[in-house]
């Protein structure tokens, strides 16, 4: 078997030049990840370079305009994500724990989740624990799932996909319905037609969705499809709080979820429309499998309300 002191005598680089490379590869610039790093661009250079000429292959391929990986970089990138996560998450963890640093937890949160959602994941844990700070990442679902695989945060909230990596699992379970929004103006209309016209009212009104890449907005499209409701959409957008301002200002109607719309009781130009069957859909918080969390990454989690 080969020893630790073997491979550290043949290892082509160490977790400094990885990082650099990460940097390089996330930003698709060697200037931009010397900015980062505090160096100047040829030593970044130099550094990449080393690690290329030590592994035998290009990681990059590079052009007068651009920076790409090559497979070879694609690899590299996706298979030591996870390393970079867990020695920074240790690194974090100790000076948490034993340096006196301020403990933080790390929260990724869906761009399909409204702003009126968040004082109830966080206002618990602020009342219990106001000395602990959180760092909250507003992500797509796909993006806060990599995210947690890779250790950059502790929890995500979100819409989940049809399968969720086995790496992660489910905590709360939440339950969100949704009603269909309109300027008052279209409203009128909506409440004017009988039932079996308001689908016509629907194929004729300009609609704000959520974008059809996001969990929620597939499941919503295919409802709607369901329902009968024929809809070629004048915006798609990838927040609801966004769309419900627009309904307000006369640009369209919309599908939101009705939590979202706590944050606008007195606006007097949205009308809730009583559609007859309601959309729900589910959100979930997620935390990494396997893997224990800090106590007070724990206590966290337990506290988030809904």
């Amino acid at each position: 078997m080969r020893s630790v002191h073997d491979f550290l005598k043949t290892a082509p680089f160490d977790i400094y030049e990885l990082h650099l490379f990460h940097l390089v590869a996330q930003h698709g610039s060697f200037t931009k990840a010397a900015e980062i790093a505090g160096l100047t661009q040829s030593a970044v250079t130099r550094q990449v370079q080393g690690v290329e000429a030590s592994l035998g292959v290009e990681l990059f391929e590079r052009t007068t305009r651009s920076v790409r990986l090559t497979p070879a970089g694609v690899m590299l990138l996706a298979e030591s994500g996870q390393l970079l996560g867990s020695v920074d998450q240790a690194l974090r963890r100790i000076r948490e724990e034993f340096a006196g640093a301020r403990k933080v937890v790390r929260v990724g949160v869906s761009r399909s989740v409204g702003l009126a959602y968040l004082p109830g994941f966080f206002h618990a844990n602020l009342r219990r624990a106001p000395e602990v700070a959180c760092e909250v990442r507003y992500a797509s679902s796909t993006e806060i799932l990599s995210a947690l695989e890779a250790n950059e945060i502790d929890l995500g909230v979100l819409c989940p996909p049809p399968r969720l990596p086995n790496t992660v699992r489910i905590t709360h379970r939440f339950a969100d319905a949704f009603t269909p929004i309109a300027h008052p103006e279209a409203a009128a209309r909506f409440e004017a037609a009988s039932r079996r016209q308001r689908l016509a009212w629907a194929a004729r009104e300009p609609w704000l969705v959520l974008d059809e890449a996001t969990n929620t907005g597939r499941r919503l499209r295919a409802w709607m499809k369901r329902q009968g409701i024929a809809v070629d959409p004048t915006m798609s957008l990838d927040s609801f709080d966004l769309i419900i301002n627009l309904v307000a200002l006369g640009m369209g109607v919309g599908f939101v979820p009705i939590r979202a719309l706590a944050l606008y009781p007195h606006k007097r130009t949205i009308r809730r429309l009583a559609w007859p069957d309601r959309f729900a859909r589910e959100l979930v918080v997620v935390v990494r499998r396997n893997r224990k969390p800090a106590p007070h990454v724990a206590a966290f989690v337990e506290g988030v309300l809904f």
